[in-house]
């Protein structure tokens, strides 16, 4: 069974015009999966807590002087909406066709391990996706209660999926870590998962991958934009929506 990441042993081929290497793969190491992801899981809540330790926890009052300065609304404000829409488009390419050289896209479809390891394949894609969906939402969440959020609800708009808190304003610090946390913790544990699985599975595994980086396009914009802003900035976000506010 190959994967991405296997041991390797090098042999050498004698020719004309010198010695050629080959490398040959060898055995995989699937016990390391779960182990993995545990942690790095493990170490990213460790982290964040070490981080929000040294920070200031998110206030449920805006404090006096402090105004809105912007907005975001996917919702209503149709250009923003197309322009998040268009950057995740451009990162699902660029993620694609490096990957189709790297692993040929038709290795999803193999029937070599017969119609049964097919089928299971693409119902684990299903599955894995919308499993990514919620973890992704669960960990929004899980960063914005260690920063610490009175509560945080969830959502479902028809779109897509939130986690937000109506009461809480967090500071700039403590935001963009709450909007990029899902695509750095699991972009990090499916890159791992993808070096591990058969070359099968990789596709699987990689599409999921691709969901996780496009589908932050949003989370991408957003911190983008903040990181430019006084650092005085408190966010209040409710799920649907994004209000700034700064000092006058």
């Amino acid at each position: 069974m190959k994967t991405i990441l296997s041991s390797a042993d090098i042999g050498m081929i004698g020719g004309a015009d010198g010695p050629t290497v080959v490398m040959v793969a060898s055995t995989e190491l699937p016990w390391l999966l779960p182990l993995a992801v545990l942690l790095l899981l493990t170490l990213a809540y460790c982290l964040m807590r070490r981080a929000a330790k040294k920070r200031a926890r998110s206030t449920t009052e805006l404090p006096e002087a402090y105004r809105e300065i912007y907005t975001v609304d996917l919702q209503k404000n149709k250009k923003m909406a197309l322009l998040v829409n268009g950057i995740g488009v451009v990162i699902l390419i660029a993620m694609v066709l490096p990957a189709a050289f790297l692993v040929p896209i038709s290795t999803l479809f193999s029937m070599e391990q017969g119609f049964l390891a097919y089928t299971l394949r693409f119902l684990a894609l299903i599955v894995g996706s919308i499993l990514y969906i919620i973890l992704h939402e669960l960990t929004h969440a899980a960063v914005m209660r260690i920063y610490g959020a009175k509560k945080v609800r969830f959502g479902f708009t028809g779109m897509y999926a939130f986690a937000g808190s109506e009461q809480d304003y967090f500071d700039k610090f403590s935001y963009v870590q709450i909007a990029l946390a899902p695509l750095l913790v699991w972009g990090l544990i499916l890159a791992v998962i993808n070096l591990l699985v058969p070359l099968e599975w990789f596709w699987v595994v990689y599409f999921i991958q691709i969901s996780n980086v496009s589908g932050a396009a949003g989370d991408l914009f957003v911190s983008a934009r903040f990181c430019k802003m006084p650092s005085d900035i408190l966010v209040r976000d409710t799920g649907v929506s994004m209000t700034v506010y700064s000092k006058e």
